[in-house]
């Protein structure tokens, strides 16, 4: 077994992972990332890019750079049920540099952050590396083993960060079980491909709810079901999968027939959960590892990287003198959990009646409660706007 050791060890090469390795190295901490891929290349991951991610990218002084990266801006948000439309989100009165949604392909968003980090000395990014296990040592977590194309490798480090997803390894290594919410829907993710003149709303509701991103020559679709009604749609049969989507997105009715298999389908379980306590000791989880979100709102990636930036803002200068105790570690907690509690109670309540409460649940047929209330109230989109595109607590890059 190979051997090393770290001021920090991060478990998880995604957007959490990556801003907090780049964070930490750039204060000067010695930082490990794992990630267990060879590359970030997969398909149907989080791609939006919120205001306050953007804010942070200017904070770091490379937005210019950043912006040249193939993306498409949102500016307002619109939700269409029965061909009625409302703007739920408006993101033109927030005072940030760029007032908008970004939708970047996640994978080059993580080139260019590990591309960044590298620029420090004290980073190291390991692809092809997954954690097996954590290193105990008197009741104290001192590091990771993993599993490489070379064998075995154990990571001593000061401080191990869990930002390994909602199926964390780290977090059944450490025996713990987050408190879950009931979502509201899955969802199945597909692509179908951009004709030029195609007009298809970004939200469409009815049976189901299609979210429909231009990623320039297809379409990247979500379709959104009741929770657990894949298996009942699929006993319908691709024709009637194919009827779904053509009522939804009439536009697309010329093309649907090209998912004829439902391996073209991937199929996105949601959980929405939440540890109690994020951390042990020696030991923190950030992003989905401490709160699985869902994709409503699209808010799950912007929240992991607020939590990593309040990670490097209250734990780098902690390593760059000691080791982190679990008072260090509650900090991290005691700032990012109120915005996470708030936003998850967002989204298993008031955006619950958006979508159909089972496959035959038509919401065009009962007009949901909140889209009515946008609809009368309109400045509620510069509110909502606000809350998507900046979150409840928008954190800041405060050491060089």
């Amino acid at each position: 077994m190979r051997n090393e050791s770290t001021q920090c060890c991060v478990v998880g090469g995604g957007p959490a992972g990556m801003m907090l390795g780049l964070l930490l190295a750039r204060q000067g901490i010695e930082v490990t990332v794992l990630e267990k891929h060879t590359d970030f290349l997969r398909d149907f991951r989080g791609d939006t890019v919120h205001p306050s991610t953007l804010e942070l990218i200017a904070e770091l002084g490379w937005i210019e750079e950043f912006l040249t990266l193939p993306h498409a801006e949102m500016h307002e948000v619109t939700v269409s049920i029965g061909g009625k439309a409302v703007t739920f989100a408006d993101f033109s009165r927030l005072k940030v540099r760029c007032p908008y949604i970004a939708f970047m392909p996640q994978w080059d968003v993580l080139d260019f952050l590990a591309r960044k980090a590298a620029a420090y000395p004290g980073f190291r990014l390991l692809r092809d590396t997954e954690m097996t296990d954590l290193l105990l040592e008197d009741g104290r977590v001192a590091g990771v083993q993993a599993r490489t194309p070379d064998g075995p490798l154990e990571v001593r480090a000061d401080l191990v960060v869990a930002a390994d997803g909602r199926h964390s390894t780290a977090r059944a290594a450490a025996g713990l079980e987050p408190a879950a919410g009931s979502p509201p829907m899955d969802v199945l993710w597909f692509r179908l491909p951009r004709h030029q003149g195609d007009e298809v709303p970004f939200f469409q509701g009815g049976h189901g709810a299609l979210i429909s991103i231009d990623r320039g020559d297809y379409w990247q679709l979500a379709y959104a079901i009741p929770t657990s009604a894949y298996p009942e749609l699929r006993q319908a049969g691709l024709p009637a999968f194919h009827d779904r989507i053509a009522r939804l997105a009439p536009g697309l009715s010329d093309r649907v027939a090209l998912i004829d298999d439902w391996r073209h389908l991937h199929q996105l379980t949601v959980r929405v959960d939440r540890l109690k306590t994020w951390h042990r000791p020696g030991l923190l989880f950030i992003g989905d590892a401490a709160h699985a979100m869902s994709p409503a709102g699209g808010v799950g990636i912007n929240l992991a990287v607020q939590d990593a930036v309040a990670t490097a803002n209250l734990l780098g200068p902690v390593l760059g003198e000691r080791r982190p105790d679990e008072r260090d570690l509650a900090r991290v907690q005691a700032r990012r959990e109120r915005p996470t509690r708030i936003t998850q109670a967002f989204q298993l309540g008031i955006l619950r009646d958006l979508y159909p409460k089972d496959l035959a649940d038509d919401t065009a047929e009962h007009v949901p409660p909140i889209f009515t209330a946008f609809k009368a109230l309109p400045p509620l989109r510069h509110v909502m706007g606000r809350f998507i595109g900046l979150g409840v607590r928008q954190e800041h890059i405060t050491r060089s």
